[in-house]
């Protein structure tokens, strides 16, 4: 059985309060774009799409023009465990996109690859897309691609 997990942090968004209203900057409404272009001629027709309640993430995912869900566990002060647990993560046999926010993306990259939580770094707009394929007794993790929208 494989799973795809795609990790997609939110593209630039501007500063300020409250937290959950921040909105895109016009060159996050371009990363987002660029990035749903590129997510758009990759992703199953299936993909389950989760995204956070925050302005910026609703913002990003509305770029790939397709049905998402919005979950109140993957808003900005989410843990690692409970971004996984979201996403089925690893037995889920259906691939899954989730829209959200650092240190929780690279913190659930690190749990998801390595079993312990680290902090990794997801740039602003970047996807990490790591599948999971159960062998015997254990669960194999393969990090399939990082890319920022500065490189496409």
């Amino acid at each position: 059985m494989l799973m795809e997990l795609i990790l997609w942090r939110h593209a630039e968004a501007e500063d300020g309060l409250p937290d959950l209203a921040r909105e895109l900057t016009g060159k996050g409404r371009k990363q987002a774009k660029q990035m749903a272009a590129w997510l758009n001629d990759r992703l199953p027709a299936d993909t389950r799409i989760l995204v956070s309640p925050a302005a910026r993430t609703q913002q990003t995912v509305a770029a790939l023009e397709r049905d998402f869900s919005t979950l109140q566990e993957l808003a900005p002060d989410a843990t690692a465990r409970q971004l996984l647990d979201a996403a089925g993560w690893p037995a889920n046999p259906q691939s899954v996109l989730i829209v959200g926010h650092q240190p929780t993306l690279g913190e659930a990259a690190a749990l998801a690859m390595t079993g312990k939580v680290a902090s990794w770094s997801v740039k602003k707009g970047a996807i990490w897309w790591l599948s999971s394929r159960s062998r015997l007794t254990a669960n194999e993790c393969t990090l399939r691609a990082v890319i920022a929208p500065d490189q496409l």
